[in-house]
């Protein structure tokens, strides 16, 4: 009977250190990103890429540095807009299956000359504030579906501009 007692608690530590060595040290990330940008009242949908590198410091808080790119016509007009920024993500990690996050980022966007209201190419803020799930397919790869708010401050007016984004998550190491 004591041997079974002694059991319990070895059989819960393993369990806790085996969940301890699947989170991944980092995460790598790409796909398709659509921004539906508001500028001076009026709002346009450009499309693009993201990426992302993460670092996971611990099971739940990380850093992440994300870089996306833009490219759309408005007014007949060719524009493109790049952005680069880094912060904390918080993820959740309690199912195999599903790992929902949330980050908040701070960086820089660029609009090229052409973007309204912009007669030549300008560096701004930018603050992102999102949430998303990664949907892993094995310890290895999942597909992360991401839905942001991008705040930007061209001509120095505040535009509230969404993200939505897709890709493939391919993850290195554990922690």
């Amino acid at each position: 009977m004591k041997r079974v007692l002694w059991l319990i608690p070895a059989i819960l530590f393993l369990g806790i250190t085996a969940q301890a060595q699947e989170i991944p040290s980092w995460e790598l990330s790409g796909g398709y990103s659509y921004l539906r940008a508001v500028l001076n009242g009026s709002s346009f949908g450009l499309n693009g890429g993201n990426g992302t590198v993460t670092q996971n410091l611990n099971g739940w808080f990380g850093g992440r540095l994300s870089a996306d790119a833009y490219q759309g016509t408005v007014s007949r007009k060719s524009i493109s807009m790049q952005t680069i920024a880094y912060g904390p993500v918080f993820a959740y990690r309690r199912s195999q299956r599903v790992t929902p996050f949330v980050v908040f980022q701070l960086g820089a966007v660029h609009g090229t000359a052409g973007y309204p209201g912009l007669s030549e190419s300008a560096f701004k803020f930018m603050l992102v504030g999102g949430v998303g799930a990664d949907f892993n397919i094995n310890q290895r790869a999942a597909i992360r579906v991401e839905g942001q708010y991008v705040m930007t401050t061209f001509n120095n007016v505040r535009q509230d501009n969404f993200n939505a984004s897709a890709g493939l998550v391919i993850r290195f190491g554990h922690k």
